[in-house]
This record gives structure tokens, C-alpha cells and sequence, in this order.
């Protein structure tokens, strides 16, 4: 039986994560989400709940990132063997975190809330820890129903909580008396799901709004930095700049430019030539005193640098490697790395000024990830602006999982988002998350479409995590005295 327990525990961590893009299959995430914690329930002891807890990761993160396996094929030959301890150890060591907040809440409360709230709590701490790793949160299954909205009230992480509490009451349902836990959580997800709907800003109407150019080159990683192919791509980036009418901004993607900054001066002639006046934004590297660094510049009517911006969240192993004296000794190398401890930091959060589109706050692939860095910025910016080079991860799950949680950045902040990737998702996201115009995965072209207006700050954007957090912590004072006054804890929550 126990063997059938933990099967079943790895198998509903493996439908959980149907819930994420490309399948988005919420509401049978919801249900598998159910099932785990009606597993969880049965579990007598804190080491059987952290065993249910390790699994159900283990299947969820295996499966919904099973794109990691992507950037080690690129030079399969030298670094293909990597690729399934990369995928092994990232869903064990995310499922680790999982286990220690099932083994911590059944300590802590025989029924489920206790693992409620380590769980909640865990994926708060995931967004933050060792540099933070928030990809694939709990909450971001609603992403494809208008319960999204409510991450510009309660943020991701409130979101993962509420998600958390909703599934836990359904579990409860087992005899006449729990189901009012099911009829609250039932009615409480219709009554979201309307509030959704309502708290969503109308679609603008768009008629004279400044018109941005998406430039996506398409150029695969493996042929990306080939210098066959080099030529070819830069030519048909700067081929659609060139092309008319002229818009109010024209955006390349992460690293579009094959010369680092310092030696670029001809090829930015190039491009200032094609855009005949309009500002461009793109992606470059750069080198200042032996330091290496992943920016974003932008270009003035005249081909000169008038805004700086150098990536301050660096992908670990990708962009840098931690230890790298040690890992240099076993051959293991950053995948993305000039130098040989990989790129540097920048200082931190900025705004670029685009004159009369207003500020813009960069970010740079991953960075957009982050919920907390966004939420960083020194003031309000206008709009968003994300460049990057997804090509790493295929043309599958991976630069749609980004695009998803790029989504519910600009619902966070109310702000739109201009968002050009290399191979695609390109795309315009208005400040409820809907994509305004976008250009396909594994497409080259161009796209020339209006930048809709921010709405006012939401919530979520003057409060950032700290509202999640006083919910967490006024939950488990809460549970801590029930505790003191019932010292008897019962196996059952219905008991």
C-alpha cells in the first residue's frame, strides 16, 4: 500500500504540473493539487508527509521544467552529459524545499494547514534564497483564467497561499460534515473568479498611441554566435529596422549585437542608418576592466549610446558559476560564460529615459522572473520592457513558461510590457496581461504594434511580498494558539 502512496504522490506531481504552459491544464492541476494533499492527510508521521511532500515535487518540477535539458544540447558534444544530472538534481533539490515544508507542517498541525502554511511559506523563500529560483510558483496556475488578476492585489505568492487553503478545505470533504470546507472553497473560486473579471482594466483603446517595432531575428543558439551565421542575423535585424513607416521605437533582442560595446562603433552606425532617426533599443555585451557584462543600450537618432543598463540577476551556472575554482577543476564551465567566472552584476534595478514614450524599466531574460526585482525599480516607470534570448530553451515549454510569468509581471505592476525575444515569444502585454500583438515561436519578422497605457499603481506594486508575508505570519500565530488551547491535536481535521 505504501508503495502504491508514493507512486501516486510522483504521478499527481507530474499532472500538477499540466497546469503550466504549453498545456495549461488548470483545472486538472487543481484536482491533482486536491489529491496530494488528500495523501498528504493520511500521512501519520512527519517522515511519510516529507517522503509525499519529495515526490509529489520530484514528479512536478521533472516534468514542468523539463526544458532545462534544452541549453546543454546547444554543443551537445561537450556538454550533453550534463544535461540529465541538470535535470535530476534541479527537480530533487526544488523537491527538497517541498519535503521540508510537509515534514515541518505535520510537526507542526496533524491536519493539513500546517503544511499549508510551510508550503506557502517555502515558495516565498524559493523566490529569495541562494539568488531566489521562483520559476513555476504554486500559484501561477491560474495564469490562464481571470483569477490571474488578483496577483495585482495579493502578489504570486499571496496567490500560492490562497491557492494552497482552497485546495486544502476541498480535501477536507470526506464525511457530511466537511462539506461546507468544499462549499466554501467552491463558492470562494466563483466568487474570485468574478472579481477577477471586474478588477481587470477594459481594453484600451489604442488609436494614437505611440507604435514600438518588435524586432525577433530567430537565430538558434547553436548557430547564434557561428560566424557563418552571424552576418545573416544581424542583416535581417537590421533589414527590419530599415523598413517603413517608421515607428516611435525600435527594440532588438538580448545580445542582438555580435561586438561588445567598445568595438561595436560601425555595426551601431549600421543600425542607426536603418532606423533613419528613431530610437532603437537592444541587447549587447560589454567589457570594462576585465569584467564582462550583459546590457541593454539604447540608441539616439544619431547612433549613439544614450541609455546604459548591465543585468544585475545573473543566471547561476548560465551566467556565472558559483565556485568557479572548484567546478574548473571537473571541467564544468558556465554555458554562457566569456570569462572564467562568467559575466559580472550590475548595480541593481533602473529606469531608462525613451523621451516621449516615457521611462521604461529594462530587464533582461531572467530578471523578469523575479516578482520582488520588478518590484524594485528606484520609481514608477511607465512601462516594462524585457529582452531576451530564449533560444536557449528550445521552442517549446520553456520560452512559454517565461512568456506566462512575463504576463503576470505587467498584471502585478499595471504596466504593459514590450517583450522581444530571439526566437520568439515577441510580443506587447497590456497592464491585464493580454497580449496586444506578438510574433510567434521560431519566427523571424517584425511587428509593429501600439504601446498601451499604464493604469494606476496596484496593490501589489506599493506593497510588494510584505502583504503575503503578514498573511503567513498572521496564520501561523493563529495556528500556534489554537495549538496552545487544544494541546490535543487531532489526526483528523474534521474531528
Amino acid at each position: 500500500m505504501r508503495v502504491f502512496r508514493r507512486l501516486g504522490a510522483v504521478c499527481l506531481g507530474g499532472v500538477f504540473a499540466l497546469g503550466q504552459a504549453p498545456f495549461d491544464l488548470w483545472a486538472l492541476a487543481l484536482a491533482a493539487l486536491v489529491g496530494l494533499l488528500y495523501l498528504a492527510r493520511r500521512d501519520t508521521s512527519a517522515r511519510s508527509a516529507g517522503w509525499t511532500g519529495w515526490l509529489f515535487g520530484a514528479g512536478y518540477f521533472a516534468l514542468s521544467m523539463h526544458w532545462i535539458v534544452e541549453p546543454f544540447a546547444v554543443d551537445a558534444a561537450a556538454t550533453g552529459w550534463m544535461a540529465p544530472f541538470a535535470l535530476v538534481g534541479l527537480a530533487a533539490g526544488l523537491a527538497l524545499l517541498w519535503a521540508a515544508a510537509f515534514w515541518v507542517g505535520r510537526r507542526l498541525h496533524h491536519g493539513m494547514f500546517g503544511i499549508v502554511l510551510c508550503w506557502a511559506a517555502i515558495e516565498l523563500a524559493r523566490a529569495y534564497i541562494l539568488t531566489g529560483f521562483p520559476w513555476g510558483l504554486v500559484g501561477y496556475v491560474w495564469a490562464p483564467t481571470p483569477l490571474a488578476q488578483w496577483h495585482s492585489v495579493i502578489g504570486p505568492h499571496g496567490m500560492t497561499l490562497l491557492t494552497l487553503a482552497l485546495a486544502a478545505m476541498v480535501a477536507c470533504v470526506t464525511t457530511a460534515r466537511t462539506v461546507k470546507f468544499g462549499l466554501i472553497a467552491l463558492g470562494g473560486i466563483i466568487l474570485l473568479w468574478a472579481g477577477g473579471t471586474i478588477i481587470a482594466p477594459p481594453v484600451q483603446d489604442l488609436d494614437g498611441r505611440p507604435i514600438v517595432r518588435l524586432i525577433q531575428p530567430n537565430a538558434p543558439q547553436h548557430q547564434k554566435w557561428d560566424r557563418d551565421f552571424i552576418p545573416m542575423f544581424f542583416n535581417r535585424q537590421v533589414e527590419f529596422t530599415a523598413q517603413l513607416p517608421k515607428p516611435d521605437l525600435i527594440v532588438w533582442p538580448e545580445t542582438a549585437v555580435p561586438n561588445l560595446l567598445d568595438n561595436a562603433g560601425p555595426a551601431l552606425e549600421v543600425i542607426a542608418d536603418a532606423a533613419a532617426g528613431t530610437p532603437v533599443v537592444l541587447g549587447i555585451q560589454r567589457e570594462e576592466q576585465g569584467r564582462y557584462y550583459n546590457s541593454l543600450v539604447t540608441l539616439d537618432g544619431t547612433g549613439q549610446v544614450a541609455e546604459l543598463y548591465d543585468k544585475h540577476h545573473l543566471v547561476p551556472f548560465g551566467e556565472y558559476m558559483p565556485a568557479a575554482a572548484l567546478f574548473a577543476r571537473f571541467n564544468i564551465l558556465g554555458l554562457a560564460t566569456r570569462a572564467e567566472a562568467g559575466y559580472s552584476a550590475g548595480p541593481g534595478p533602473a529606469l531608462i529615459d525613451l523621451g516621449s514614450l516615457g521611462t521604461a524599466l529594462p530587464l533582461i531574460c531572467y530578471e523578469a522572473v523575479f516578482p520582488q526585482d520588478v518590484n524594485g525599480a528606484p520609481t514608477r516607470p511607465d512601462m516594462l520592457l524585457q529582452i531576451t534570448n530564449d533560444a536557449w530553451f528550445g521552442i517549446n515549454a520553456g520560452p512559454q513558461q517565461h512568456l506566462v510569468q512575463a504576463r503576470l509581471r505587467a498584471i502585478e505592476q499595471g504596466l504593459p510590457m514590450i517583450r522581444v525575444a530571439n526566437t520568439g515569444i515577441s510580443a506587447m502585454i497590456d497592464p491585464a496581461g493580454r497580449t496586444v500583438g506578438a510574433i510567434p515561436l521560431g519566427r523571424a519578422g517584425f511587428l509593429d504594434v501600439p504601446l498601451p497605457s499604464k493604469r494606476a499603481p496596484t496593490l501589489y506594486s506599493r506593497t510588494g511580498d510584505w502583504l503575503a508575508l503578514t498573511a503567513l505570519i498572521v496564520a501561523f500565530a493563529t495556528l500556534l494558539l489554537w495549538k496552545r488551547r487544544n494541546p490535543i491535536d487531532p489526526a483528523e481535521p474534521d474531528a
